[in-house]
């Protein structure tokens, strides 16, 4: 657990290489962590997303932090929930793997993500923690990173601390 935190919090405060961006296909900005990250960052980041040409659903793509305490900033767009029955949490794996292996090929030793998807696009949190948590611990299983999953309110960070707690009793972590 000592490469794992969890923390109930501002993304754009925390003090990590990078931070990842839930953010929408056109990369331009939009509401949530999305609006927030673009609002803190300023519009250099904008301007640097706009190059980019958008993001598909469960890739990611990396840009400068700007006036953000983390160096980079990491976007991927997150399915949207369709009950399951639309490849979400195969899109919503790919978006933490892609994150990460961007975090890799930049050589970032710290990386905090948000609760992607969960938000608007409707994707039930405790689905969606459990396949967080398990891209992060199969890539902690080969890579030296430290990872922060940063969650905005109570009901988020009762269900990460809940799976976070019963992957470590299993000596996973």
């Amino acid at each position: 657990m000592e490469r794992i935190s969890l923390i109930k919090g501002d993304i754009t405060q925390i003090k990590t290489d990078a931070i990842v961006n839930a953010a929408n296909n056109s990369l331009t900005g939009g509401g949530g962590v999305d609006g927030a990250i673009h609002k803190s960052a300023g519009s250099k980041l904008l301007e640097e997303c706009e190059k980019l040409n958008g993001c598909e659903t469960g890739e990611a793509k990396i840009t400068k932090g700007y006036k953000l305490f983390a160096k980079f900033v990491i976007h991927t767009v997150g399915p949207v929930w369709h009950g399951g029955s639309s490849n979400e949490k195969l899109l919503l794996a790919n978006c933490y793997r892609n994150s990460l292996k961007l975090a890799k090929q930049h050589n970032i030793k710290s990386i905090a993500f948000p609760t992607i998807s969960t938000g608007i696009y409707g994707f039930p949190i405790e689905e969606a923690t459990e396949i967080a948590v398990n891209e992060v611990i199969k890539h902690l299983q080969s890579n030296k990173i430290k990872i922060a999953f940063v969650v905005f309110n109570d009901n988020a960070f009762s269900v990460y601390e809940k799976i976070l707690q019963t992957k470590n009793k299993s000596s996973v972590l």
